[in-house]
């Protein structure tokens, strides 16, 4: 189930923003946020623009965030991320919150397009992706610099078929 972030969301999200197997996959550097800044960011989280949502198990316990960035009206699309706590993950959450999402793209915001790109050597997410329908569009090589090294972006999209 999606819902917007919350403050009580913060703890848990700290928890894989410090956990190096799951953000060595993101340019940000999440090891060095803080509560107040896990905080800061929830408070923003929502706008026209920028629509980050938690996905919660059936307690309402935080799973992960997922969400439409850089969304653009003129161009009828988003960018789609999504992260997973450790507890989530191999459960369906995230896959469950993806349909979401999309449904909410394409049917309340009436979006044309949703896209994303993921490191090559992702290729756990890039099955997720897959499962959800998004397509592989093609690569980027060497199209960002993390930790000092240059790597490999693959884009994916899903057009609104509905």
């Amino acid at each position: 189930m999606l819902r917007r972030l919350e403050e009580k969301d913060a703890p848990l999200m700290l928890e894989w923003m410090y956990d190096s197997e799951i953000n060595c996959n993101f340019r940000a550097d999440f090891a060095s946020a803080t509560l107040e800044s896990a905080k800061e960011f929830i408070r923003g989280s929502f706008t026209d623009k920028d629509m980050n949502f938690a996905f919660v198990d059936e307690n309402d316990e935080y799973m992960g965030t997922i969400s439409l960035k850089n969304i653009s009206y003129e161009d009828s699309s988003a960018e789609y991320a999504v992260v997973a706590r450790k507890k989530a993950q191999g459960t369906g959450a995230a896959m469950r919150a993806t349909k979401e999402l999309l449904n909410y793209a394409f049917e309340k915001l009436k979006l044309h397009k949703v896209y994303l790109n993921v490191l090559e050597e992702n290729v756990r997410a890039q099955r997720l992706y897959e499962k959800c329908g998004f397509v592989c569009e093609g690569s980027a090589v060497d199209a960002v610099k993390i930790k000092g090294v240059y790597r490999t972006l693959k884009w994916y999209g899903i057009i609104n078929e509905r």
